[in-house]
């Protein structure tokens, strides 16, 4: 069904207009035949609970998602175009989901929105203005030395809405900027929100939010659920059409019927289902203290909390309300203080104690690749319980918690809603007697939230159960029979909802909230002045160029921060491949040497016994103790205890005494035919040479058996010593290993973290943004190279006979080769663990069977042969070892060199085709 709005009801042209546009992921749709006009110049809001596909919505109109059907024009352009969505990316600007989506962790504030002001290509005074102004209207300008990662949730939130203003867009797009951030920070984002559209009027912002208190303050509303629109209008319209008092109630009356939930009950109006005054607490925390380091998470901590009460944890951001639920059921061990469970300390060992308490995380921590009954049972199953009342107790959750048209889908393919009631039930399937819910509702539609806490209040006052819940929503602390108030791991004020409201002296909770928080924050963190335009400056963007340096070396050196703070990948970088070298210098040799040998000897004379000594006396052989019978050496040679036997027949010195012929019998271990072959060789060499001496011995004289003498000698290796051969092969392996995972991890990582959304909806383009992140590793690669080289000069003795400008050449083209492989590879993986396992399959396979390590490329055959050709570590391998052991100079290696050079263009050209400037 077409769902369509026009938005010229608000007197002005549409921003965004959105025609019979269709999302699917998969089997599942996010957005279903959805026409809607989104006015321009004012505040739109999309309202909805999770996986309605309000991000969905939002990402298209940034240009963040391929449209893949419907038309979609924003901006008055065709959002298809991808020469449109060019040249718009400069008007635009999106803030994706989550706490701080956009910023990179390791970063500093200063260095994540200077980075976005070279995305966007601003200079010189105009950048250092804007960004000064940013940081001072948001109150992070005594902050800006600060890494990203360690602010606070409202922080960090302010620092992603800097960096999505940095250019004066005309769109600003933002998705679910609040969710999970503490009311006061709300209101100071929201205030700076509108301080913003106060100085640029003409300003579009579409918001999609969670918390319909926000969607008040909003001109016009979008109410969506199952991938559709409800309805539309302003926060008034909307009351007016369902007859309500508040959005939450408007909302819910514009759900089917069987979504609308119930209304609740007010906790205050039941009494407990337990008498708490003679019995002992549920809960009780003594001081509790938990230090990270120098960092203290939770600060002298105490509360006791009766048995059937529900008792909410209410804080800011970062405030420690994870950590003390963490606490509460042993996860944490606390670096000071107590705590009691039913009166009795608790011990994180003790089973028993355990399972009188449910714990539900903030996450969906679930089995999502399992059915609902699947985890119901394998949860009895972990709790004990007995396997008579496995049955029965999930009969009794699956009708409690309505889960009997769900009972055989997998968990991770629910609805929000639905999964929130799944792991309650899950959280209560041993019948805990104390449950710890920790923000159990973030991201629930209002109806779903109302049929939530139907739950939690029948499980309190029926069954007494004693609820412990943290959450951001303050209509829900006022369900509570007390509330604490927590900040920087100190709880400020603790009593019930009613009293907290009347010692603050204002109209509801989230006002005493505030008012308790602002006294208790450090001033300087308080927001600055607001002011974020520059009345003398022009709003307009920096023309568009379809190549730029400075975007490029903007990621060149964002990329080269992460690594130089990243102690993991810089270890992996250098130490793994010092360690590997070392590993693979040693292990992968091809000398055979100190081989094991023992002899049957059936003669015992004289001569037999020289010729055992001719064989112990060279340096393949080490002689073992004889052999007695045939079936030892059978028996000795199939337990892999000798790799040669030797069985000298009765007579051998007699007939060898008067010239008759006479035979030996050789047994070979060919379990490994290079080697059993090698043996043969060597037992070949050292025959004839015994007799070549017994010859001199008893002649005087060597006879002459042909015309010709054939002596070997070794042209580039005299030694014959494997390493020489073997250290030159091992390093393009590791340069052709390391290199490439590392640049797949770093791209693939962006899509993981979602940072990769900068490169969709920035006007960066895909060359730019490739040859930026791949400049770092081929400075890191070069460095790993240089240590490699020296490891083989000082550890492994193997000299550099050529010149090692050359060698260094041939190095550099190849790193950035191999470099261009990762980004190849990093388009077909989607997690890091995928991109490793990839990246070291592909790699060191061909690299080891057909780059000529070990056998010539041209000794390979039919796809062997085609590999070896078009394989990077085939041409350095031959320049390597070309400059390592021959000494051969540059004129010597010409064609491998540019065989080199062209797979860098080749790659290039590869990843630029592969790599998405569109999410799906």
């Amino acid at each position: 069904m077409v769902d369509k709005r026009n938005a010229d009801v608000m007197g002005t042209k549409p921003v965004a207009r959105l025609e019979s546009i269709s999302h699917h992921y998969g089997s599942r749709t996010a957005l279903q035949n959805v026409s809607l006009d989104l006015p321009a110049g004012c505040m739109v809001g999309l309202i909805g609970p999770d996986g309605v596909g309000k991000s969905t919505l939002m990402g298209l109109v940034a240009g963040a998602r391929q449209l893949p059907q419907g038309r979609l024009q924003v901006l008055g352009g065709d959002m298809a175009d991808s020469r449109f969505r060019s040249k718009a990316a400069p008007r635009i600007a999106y803030m994706p989901q989550g706490l701080g989506g956009n910023l990179y962790h390791t970063l500093t504030v200063d260095e994540n929105i200077g980075f976005f002001a070279d995305l966007f290509g601003l200079r010189g005074k105009t950048r250092s203005g804007q960004i000064d102004r940013l940081l001072s209207a948001t109150g992070l300008l005594e902050f800006r030395d600060r890494p990203a990662g360690k602010l606070s949730g409202g922080m960090k939130q302010k620092l992603g809405l800097c960096c999505a203003l940095i250019h004066n867009p005309e769109l600003l797009i933002l998705d679910e900027p609040t969710t999970g951030v503490d009311p006061l920070a709300r209101k100071q984002f929201w205030d700076l929100i509108d301080s913003i559209r106060a100085q640029q009027p003409t300003m579009s912002v579409l918001v999609a939010t969670a918390y319909m208190e926000e969607a008040e303050r909003f001109d016009w509303l979008v109410a969506m659920d199952g991938a559709a629109i409800l309805d539309t209008g302003s926060p008034l319209e909307l009351r007016r059409k369902t007859g309500t008092e508040t959005l939450d109630e408007a909302f819910i009356a514009l759900l089917p019927d069987d979504r609308q939930g119930t209304s609740g009950i007010d906790p205050r109006t039941a009494a407990p289902a337990v008498d708490s005054a003679d019995d002992v607490p549920a809960i009780e925390a003594h001081n509790l203290t938990l230090r990270f380091g120098d960092f203290t998470a939770v600060k002298d901590v105490s509360f006791t909390i009766p048995k059937g009460e529900i008792f909410g944890f209410l804080g800011s951001n970062g405030c420690g309300k994870t950590t003390t639920m963490k606490m509460l059921t042993g996860l944490l061990t606390p670096s000071e203080g107590e705590v009691f469970l039913f009166g009795a300390p608790l011990d994180s060992r003790d089973l028993s104690t355990r399972q009188r308490v449910g714990y539900m995380s903030q996450s969906f921590s679930l089995y999502s690749e399992l059915t609902v009954r699947q985890n119901l049972v394998l949860h009895a199953k972990l709790f004990h319980l007995a396997p008579e009342r496995i049955q029965p107790r999930m009969d009794e959750l699956v009708e409690e918690f309505d889960l009997a048209d769900v009972l055989d889908e997998l968990a991770g393919d629910l609805p929000l809603g639905v999964r929130q009631r799944l792991s309650l039930a899950v959280a209560v399937v041993h019948s805990p007697e104390l449950l710890i819910l920790d923000e159990p509702t973030s991201g629930v539609d209002p109806g779903a939230r109302n049929n939530f806490w139907r739950l939690l209040l029948r499980l309190s006052r029926e069954d007494g159960v004693t609820i412990f819940i943290s959450t951001h929503f303050m209509n829900e602390g006022e369900r509570c029979d007390r509330i604490s108030l927590m900040h920087a791991g100190e709880v400020l004020a603790c009593d019930t909802p009613t009293a907290l409201i009347q010692q603050a002296g204002t109209e509801n909770l989230e006002g005493a909230f505030m008012q308790t928080l602002e006294a208790a924050v450090d001033p300087i963190a308080s927001q600055g002045n607001g002011k974020v335009l520059d009345s003398g400056s022009s709003s307009q963007p920096p023309r568009h160029r379809r190549f730029s340096w400075q975007r490029l070396l903007a990621y060149a050196r964002r990329e080269t921060r992460e690594l130089l703070r990243d102690p993991i990948r810089m270890s992996f970088a250098f130490i793994g491949s010092a360690l590997l070298m070392m590993i693979l210098g040693y292990g992968i040799t091809l000398d055979v040497e100190d081989l094991p040998f023992a002899v049957l000897d059936q003669d015992q004379t004289p001569q037999s016994r020289d010729y055992i000594t001719a064989v112990s006396g060279s340096r393949y052989f080490v002689e073992q103790p004889a052999v007695s019978n045939i079936n030892e050496l059978e028996q000795r040679m199939q337990s892999g205890e000798l790799s040669l036997a030797l069985a000298i027949p009765p007579g051998f010195g007699k007939d060898l005494k008067r010239g008759r012929p006479t035979d030996i019998s050789v047994w070979v271990d060919g379990a490994m035919p290079f080697r059993g072959e090698t043996i043969q060789g060597y037992i070949q060499g050292l025959h004839f040479s015994y007799l070549k001496d017994l010859a001199l011995r008893t002649y005087g004289a060597v006879p002459a058996l042909s015309l010709v003498t054939i002596e070997s000698r070794y042209r580039y290796n005299q030694d014959f010593r494997s390493l020489d051969a073997m250290v030159p092969a091992v390093i393009p392996i590791l340069l052709v290993f390391i290199p490439a995972i590392l640049m797949a991890l770093g791209i693939v990582r962006e899509k993981e973290l979602g940072s990769i959304t900068n490169l969709y909806v920035t006007p960066v383009n895909r060359l730019e943004f490739l040859l930026g992140k791949q400049l770092p590793y081929i400075g890191f690669s070069m460095l790993s190279y240089v240590s490699l080289v020296l490891l083989a000069i000082f550890l492994f003795d193997v000299p550099v006979k050529g010149g090692v400008l050359t060698l260094t050449l041939g190095a550099l083209l190849f790193v950035t080769a191999t470099t261009g492989l990762g980004q190849v590879i990093s388009a077909f993986a989607s997690t890091q663990v995928a991109a490793l396992a990839a990246t070291a399959i592909v790699t060191i396979l061909p690299t080891i069977q057909f780059s000529g390590m070990t056998e010539p490329v041209s000794s390979l055959e039919g796809a062997g042969a085609v590999i070896g050709q078009f394989w990077p570590a085939t041409w350095f391998l031959q320049i390597s070892r070309g400059v390592f052991t021959k000494g051969l100079t540059f004129a010597d290696l010409q064609h491998s060199f540019l065989v080199l050079a062209a797979f860098i263009p080749v790659l290039t050209l590869m990843s630029v085709f592969l790599l998405r400037k569109q999410g799906r």
